[in-house]
């Protein structure tokens, strides 16, 4: 497979919400089906094997990435907001 370089797939956006921050919107990371794919692989990979029952996801971010880390480790997804 080959690498991707992740950080090219998010977009900044800078000065959102206000003047100094800079906004990285990850839609462009999520419309990329290898990059996705990298990204979700190598969270789980970091976990595997450490007895990781449940995976958290903060609000919607979290949600998207939380929940196919918790399938790929064979783990329940708990939702926050």
């Amino acid at each position: 497979m080959v690498r991707i370089d992740i950080e090219s797939l998010i977009t900044d956006i800078p000065d959102y919400p206000q003047k100094g921050v800079v906004f990285k919107d990850i839609t462009t990371l999520l419309s990329d089906s290898e990059g996705f794919a990298q990204v979700i692989d190598g969270i789980a990979e970091h976990f595997a094997g450490k007895g990781v029952t449940k995976v958290m996801g903060a609000e919607a971010r979290g949600f998207m990435i939380a929940a196919p880390v918790a399938y790929k480790l064979g783990a329940g997804f708990v939702p926050a907001r």
